[in-house]
């Protein structure tokens, strides 16, 4: 298979390790923990694995002789950069705990590993992926564990294969899935651990110990050089408003840290929106009063960053999403037999007078896209909804009437940008390749302590990697109860921009004279090789979080 230059040159990439990890090591253990919400219906949840406690690693003084170990590893949901670095760093982690250890990866996801579709995975496939992009080594999968009889089955390919650790890569709900697995294997005595690594572009699966998610570093900093490559000629064309929308369903991580990074004339961010209990008009109003500011400075062009998950943040919408997706699944089987061009009145005869008279009020594409397009979970898929496209339409009718009043003197002219899937599979940057790597070497260690429903944890990010600190936390420490598919069920929750952190509180601080003056920033493309100025900082998100601690 042809290479280009840079796959031979990031080939030879050697991932640094916290120094704890080069040697034998030790689980010290620390407190027991609990949920963060919802304690008691979460240890009833979980009576084998709840209140365990925090684990570090240090060094050994003595070490006894490892046994081989059969391990299996499945990538769930959606690509993050750096997942091949984690298979890659669990791969070498258990080869050390005994050379005639065993990798076996699970194609496709979880599908794989309950249709027992697999592949050993040897020496010679680990290399030819290291530091690489994607997720193409085993493939990825959106199946959901959470039926006896998926673990049932997933088991009997384990014993066959004498699994005895499976590593789970993937977000909040896989990971969540990974704690249920762990707790009924447990409950079962299968002999069986479960370990759970934290992967995720939209940073949202975090907490004082995970201090961020793999890939989040790589997406930002790709989806940053693209936007500042639009402010350059935004700033060189001087007509156009661009509408970016970027990656970040449940919470605005990427927009923010991607804010931060270069500097746009305005950056929404849901979870303030949901905090002021705005109205999508309000936000629409905001936008066009920085157009006509910034036109009246004779500036009739600009950026705007949209957090792709805004529409569930706007109280009245997120109302609306509820109800919906309550609706829909109580009466998917009468909804469905519902004739195309009657099933928007059928949603409208049937929800509450408040949401019925929003739905009404919404685009027909919007309402449609509402109502018909699902995800895997029941859920609304706010990614298809053009975000950017109807907050561009508003605002040029609201300059439309600010013109009439005499408010409004310039000319706008709106083109539109959507940023996920390019961030997904970039090769990972030197951060997100030192931290995956550690992670599943981390992950090989806590299989070596026999421990099981735990995440792997490599902390101390802003500094250098071989300060990192590592260890493991209880799955369940992350968990609360929500509400899915009309009922409620454990899961991790999920960590939104807290808007008296120190990242948010940077950009709210600044973010006024971005809007008027043109303050753009151009970061570049992710720079794998110079100085560790350029090629090895954190995230800025990660760097004022450390500064306001």
């Amino acid at each position: 298979m042809k290479k280009s230059a840079l796959q031979k040159a990031r080939a030879a990439y050697q991932p640094k390790l916290p120094i704890v990890l080069t040697s034998a090591v030790k689980a010290v253990e620390g407190r027991p923990t609990q949920s963060v919400a919802n304690q008691e219906e979460i240890k009833a949840l979980f009576p084998n694995t709840y209140g365990l406690p925090e684990l570090k690693f240090e060094k050994a003084t003595t070490t006894a002789p490892g046994k081989p170990v059969n391990v299996g590893v499945i990538l769930s949901g959606g690509q993050a950069p750096g997942g091949h670095n984690v298979i890659s760093g669990l791969f070498d982690g258990i080869k050390k705990i005994h050379r005639d250890s065993r990798l076996y990866g699970f194609l496709m996801g979880p599908g794989g590993f309950v249709d027992h579709k697999y592949m050993e995975l040897t020496a010679p496939i680990i290399d030819e992926f290291r530091n690489t992009g994607g997720f193409d080594i085993i493939g990825s999968g959106r199946t959901k564990l959470e039926k006896k009889e998926q673990f049932d089955k997933g088991l009997e390919i384990l014993r066959e294969l004498n699994i005895t650790a499976l590593v789970i890569i993937g977000g909040d709900d896989s990971n969540t899935n990974a704690a249920i697995l762990a707790e009924y294997y447990k409950a079962i005595n299968a002999g069986v651990q479960v370990i759970g690594c934290p992967k995720t572009i939209d940073g949202d699966l975090k907490n004082d110990v995970i201090e961020t998610s793999f890939g989040f570093d790589t997406a930002t900093k790709v989806y940053s050089e693209v936007i500042g490559n639009i402010q350059r000629d935004c700033n060189s064309a001087k007509k156009y408003w661009h509408f970016i929308k970027l990656m970040g369903r449940s919470a605005s991580h990427i927009a923010l840290e991607c804010a931060l990074q270069t500097q746009p004339n305005v950056c929404i961010i849901s979870e303030e929106v949901e905090a002021k209990n705005l109205s999508l008009q309000d936000v629409v109003n905001n936008i066009a009063d920085i157009v006509a500011a910034r036109a009246k400075n004779g500036n009739n062009f600009g950026t705007v960053l949209i957090p792709e998950g805004l529409i569930e943040f706007i109280p009245a919408m997120k109302k609306l999403i509820a109800e919906l997706n309550d609706l829909l699944a109580a009466k998917a089987e009468e909804f469905a037999k519902v004739a195309p061009a009657q099933q928007r009145q059928y949603i409208i005869d049937h929800l509450s007078k408040e949401n019925a008279e929003v739905y009404a009020s919404l685009p027909e594409g919007v309402a449609r896209q509402l109502s018909l397009d699902r995800d895997p979970h029941g859920n609304v898929q706010v990614s298809l909804i053009e975000t950017e496209k109807l907050l561009s339409e508003m605002v040029g009718k609201r300059l439309a009437e600010m013109r009439a009043e005499g408010k409004y003197d310039g000319k706008f002219s709106a083109l539109h940008h959507f940023f996920g899937y390019e961030g997904r599979c970039a090769d990972p940057s030197n951060f997100d390749a030192d931290y995956c790597y550690a992670l599943g070497y981390n992950a090989a260690d806590l299989i070596n302590a026999g421990v099981t429903g735990y995440m792997s944890s490599v902390r101390n990010l802003v500094k250098p990697s071989v300060q990192w600190i590592a260890g493991g936390i209880p799955i369940t420490m992350m968990m609360n109860m929500e509400r899915r598919h009309g009922e409620m069920k454990p899961v991790i929750q999920k960590a939104l921009v807290r808007l008296d952190g120190a990242p948010f509180q940077r950009f709210a601080s600044q973010r006024d004279e971005w809007a008027i003056n043109t303050c753009y920033v151009y970061p570049g493309p992710i720079q794998y090789f110079g100085p560790a100025e350029v090629c090895d900082q954190p995230t800025l998100t990660l760097k004022y979080e450390h500064e306001g601690k």
